[in-house]
């Protein structure tokens, strides 16, 4: 922690800076700054603009699907080049007469050698090719081939060409009745079969790019000053292909390095603008949050995660906007901060979102119902079913102001674009990844939800249980102090449950020493065998023990801080008070009698100590009357107030007043006077047992 208050400031300022700047930084890199065409419109759709006319000449370009279907049409009849290698088949007929010769062809005889000689002549003559690429043609319905001799190109079919297996079995069934297949196969043809036919290369891309260069992008033209579309006319499918086609060419035409300086400065502008915004808000409604450093870190982080993705998705084209659940937003920061910041959140991290958007009116207008419903339906998170309700109720809002913005648009039902509801469904199912979320976000930023509360409060847990068993006093104590507490916050406007917690573990540090404590005793006092300032300091020992032990099970700060607060700077006025009256011309050492603190700089630590006084000095009265109990809750609480404990926390004189008159009434009921039961005296118990007369079966 900060030394002193200039230095809470500095630290304060430095974080405010820090984040802010690495948050304009990171939106700034990743925000496009392609160039824009100035309208926005969907196929069928009205036009919200004025009548558009054509600026410059210009082409009607075909879809990609069209000029895909046209190229695949013109490369249909497309025959690739081929040049036939003669080297091949005169060396590998020659390898056949040569093998021949030196025997090496088994017992083949010449009949049988000339005809296959024969065979293979007529086969190379044909051509041969690689049978992959003989298959991949087929599979293409490649037509043929263009057989390139000299200057002239041939055209031949794929059923005239041969592979090596086809080449094969056309000689071995060439003629089976003078020359069996056995005795052909004597010959290993695999040997001298070998393609003999090889692509050109150049030549066969030459003439593929000719024939696609005849199949033309465009379909026709429009003309400077020509009329494309009046306002309110549905965007027909042509209408749309013309205002593609309007879009890229003034893109097209647009420098990009020209206006790049004036896009970014005036990107620059207008994230700073939405960030500046936000800290004035801080500085004019929540100025304690500036002063937290985890405050501001989580608020700036919502704000740029979001913008970021929307960024990103827009710039890789993945998926739609609109499954990112950007309620989450306001859902987090009302949890952990509140309402009105939760609002000004989301609109902040909406408008910068979308700035990328082309349609951004539509965008932030659904977004702002959206977080507006989610603020409204949550006030704090403590079960799981209020996140179900929370998601039903933002889809069905959702949907509900697309569908009446659509019809205000003059769109009917025919032309409603379905998968946008189906986008907004999905993103009401990614609204309840927020409850996991939480518990991640609370260690990242060091909150404490209302889940993580209820889960503390629960009696069952490792210290809790421990305490009703070692300190059963205390935590009787405890659990009183937790119940008027949540009742004194629920009155005065602050927060029930973080109350109710803290009151549970404000004494966890007497597990140490629970004997040296009033409420766990059972008549032996172990004080009577110590000093003044012995007892003092076991009994302030307490806070420091607590918070040890608050380490060893990882309770959270906010809880902490109840422990640390809950007798803020007071003294141990028992033990002080006997000390001076052995001591009375003298003054104790500084902090030996004192509480180290500090003072309860919440309305929740504030409300825990006022409630933990009266509830423990309540103990010793001895006239229960509501006069009585008044007057010990005006002078304990009184007494707080003028020794100064609550001037470092937000808590007004009519919180205070109305603290007292729940203590005092809760009070009266915790101590009220219980009637007493009536008892049978002697005689009328016997006379009735005289008159009782005895059943057959021995009772009536």
């Amino acid at each position: 922690m900060p030394a002193n208050p200039s230095e809470s400031r500095i630290e304060s300022r430095a974080t405010l800076m820090i984040s802010v700047c690495a948050a304009v930084a990171l939106l700034m890199w990743f925000m496009p700054r392609e160039t824009k065409f100035g309208y926005e419109y969907e196929q069928g759709r009205p036009w919200r603009y004025n009548s558009l006319i054509a600026t410059f000449d210009f082409p009607i370009y075909k879809s990609a699907e069209e000029v895909r279907a046209e190229k695949d049409s013109a490369l249909k009849d497309f025959m690739p080049f081929y040049q036939k290698d003669e080297n091949v088949g005169r060396n590998r007929l020659k390898q056949f007469r040569s093998d021949y010769v030196r025997n090496k062809l088994g017992n083949v005889n010449a009949a049988c050698f000339h005809h296959v000689e024969q065979m293979l002549s007529r086969v190379y003559e044909a051509g041969i090719l690689d049978s992959e690429e003989l298959a991949a043609m087929a599979q293409q319905r490649t037509p043929g081939i263009k057989l390139l001799k000299g200057t002239e190109a041939n055209g031949c079919e794929l059923a005239e060409l041969y592979s090596n297996r086809s080449a094969y079995e056309y000689i071995m069934s060439s003629d089976t009745i003078h020359f069996p297949r056995e005795m052909v196969a004597q010959c290993n043809l695999n040997q001298y079969l070998e393609p003999n036919l090889v692509i050109d290369t150049t030549k066969t891309n030459a003439a593929r790019e000719d024939v696609l260069s005849s199949v033309s992008p465009a379909s026709g033209i429009v003309q400077s000053g020509q009329r494309i579309i009046d306002r309110g006319e549905i965007v027909s499918a042509e209408q749309f292909r013309i205002l593609q086609s309007f879009e890229s060419e003034t893109v097209r035409r647009s420098d990009p390095k020209e206006g790049f300086w004036i896009v970014l400065v005036g990107q620059l502008i207008f994230v700073s603008c939405i960030f500046a915004a936000v800290v004035a808000y801080l500085r004019l409604f929540r100025r304690d949050y500036l002063h937290s450093p985890h405050s501001v870190w989580l608020l700036v982080s919502l704000i740029t995660i979001f913008p970021l993705i929307t960024f990103i998705m827009v710039d890789q084209k993945f998926l739609n906007i609109y499954l990112v659940p950007y309620a989450m937003i306001p859902i987090f920061v009302r949890i952990f901060l509140d309402s009105r910041t939760a609002f000004v959140s989301l609109v902040a991290s909406s408008l910068l979102s979308g700035f990328a958007l082309h349609s951004s009116y539509e965008f932030v207008l659904i977004q702002f119902v959206a977080g507006s419903t989610a603020i409204g339906a949550l006030r704090e998170l403590t079960e799981r079913s209020q996140l179900l309700r929370v998601a039903l109720f933002v889809t069905l809002t959702s949907e509900l102001v697309l569908l009446g913005y659509e019809f205000s648009q003059g769109i009917d039902l025919e032309h409603l674009d379905a998968s946008l509801y189906i986008y907004i469904t999905i993103n009401g199912v990614c609204l309840l990844f927020a409850y996991p979320l939480l518990y991640l976000i609370e260690k990242m930023f060091g909150f404490t939800s209302g889940v993580t509360l209820i889960e503390l409060s629960n009696t069952n847990n490792t210290v809790l249980r421990r305490m009703s068993k070692v300190a059963q006093g205390t935590f009787i104590h405890s659990l009183q102090v937790a119940n008027l507490s949540a009742e004194v916050a629920d009155k005065i406007g602050a927060k029930p449950q973080l109350a109710r917690t803290g009151a549970m573990y404000h004494d966890i540090g007497k597990l140490f020493n629970p004997a040296f404590f009033t409420e766990n005793q059972s008549g032996v006092n172990p004080h009577d065998e110590l000093t003044e300032e012995q007892s003092a300091h076991i009994i302030i020992s307490h806070v420091n023990e607590g918070l040890r032990l608050a380490d060893k099970y990882h309770l959270p700060k906010v809880i902490k801080d109840f422990i640390r607060t809950h007798h803020g700077r007071s003294l141990t006025r028992y033990f002080y008070v006997q000390w001076k009256n052995k001591h009375p011309e003298e003054e104790p050492e500084q902090g030996i009698f004192q509480y180290p603190g500090p003072n309860p700089f919440t309305r929740e630590q504030a409300i825990v100590m006022m409630c933990d006084a009266v509830e423990a000095t309540s103990r010793s009265l001895k006239d229960f009357s509501e006069e009585s109990i008044t007057a010990l809750v005006n002078k304990i609480v009184d007494g707080q107030v003028s020794e100064g404990y609550f001037k470092e926390c937000p808590i007004t004189f009519r919180d205070i007043a109305d603290a007292k008159r729940v203590l005092v009434e809760n009070l009266k009921t915790i101590y009220h006077t219980r009637i007493a039961y009536p008892e049978i005296n002697s005689t009328a118990q016997k006379t009735a047992s005289a008159t009782r007369r005895p059943s057959f079966f021995g009772r009536r």
